[in-house]
């Protein structure tokens, strides 16, 4: 048996609004089912990540455990206090969150209905750059590293391995690995666009090819 507070969970930086992920899954080692908590500092932070799920071909159910959330699910919004539980069982529909209330947490279970669970890709991504920005390039590396062993055609693991690689300098590492994920998916090509990650290939004329529309 595992115990654990949320608040004792540290929250990590992952988007651009303000959203803090905590790596709830991971820290307890759960295997069986993805779980993991969000929650924002201020109000009108993001708490849930506004995407939708159909690459993955997740459901997910969002619990807001404390504070007050507003989601918006396709064109419709859904006040949110805490015990509000908002269940997407259309991996199409487009969801997110914003927090009403300063602190407000938001716990995420979801997975692909008939299939057996695995670790998302997208995880170890958070992973990597958590410990990329903690200065742990050793760890970032081996979690970029089982990422590509588990997924070696998810666009979304190589396009992250090539925002690790930029990063470090690894030029034309990252060129490669980007290449291979637009190919994969296109709509790589427009993230990079205005992917702060690639500022230091931005002017290099492979980059500039592979993001021209």
């Amino acid at each position: 048996m595992k115990v654990v507070h949320l608040a004792e969970i540290e929250g990590h930086s992952v988007g651009k609004d303000g959203l803090l992920w905590k790596p709830l899954r991971h820290t307890l080692g759960v295997e069986a089912f993805g779980i993991n908590a969000y929650t924002a500092e201020k109000a009108g932070d993001e708490v849930v990540e506004h995407h939708d799920e159909t690459k993955l071909g997740h459901q997910e159910i969002y619990i807001v455990v404390s504070g007050h959330a507003t989601f918006h699910v396709n064109d419709e919004e859904i006040d949110a206090p805490a015990g509000t539980c908002v269940f997407l069982d259309d991996p199409s529909e487009r969801r997110g969150a914003v927090a009403v209330e300063p602190g407000t947490i938001v716990v995420a279970v979801g997975g692909e209905p008939g299939e057996a669970y695995r670790v998302s890709p997208w995880e170890f991504s958070f992973r990597s750059f958590v410990a990329h920005r903690a200065g742990r390039t050793d760890a970032a590396r081996e979690i970029v590293a089982e990422a590509r062993e588990l997924y070696p055609d998810s666009p979304g693991v190589l396009y992250n391995a090539a925002c690790f690689e930029a990063l470090l300098g690894e030029h034309d590492a990252a060129l490669e690995d980007l290449a291979r994920a637009v190919e994969l998916d296109d709509d790589f090509r427009k993230y990079a666009v205005e992917d702060e990650d690639f500022a230091s290939i931005r002017e290099d004329a492979r980059f500039q090819v592979l993001v021209a529309s």
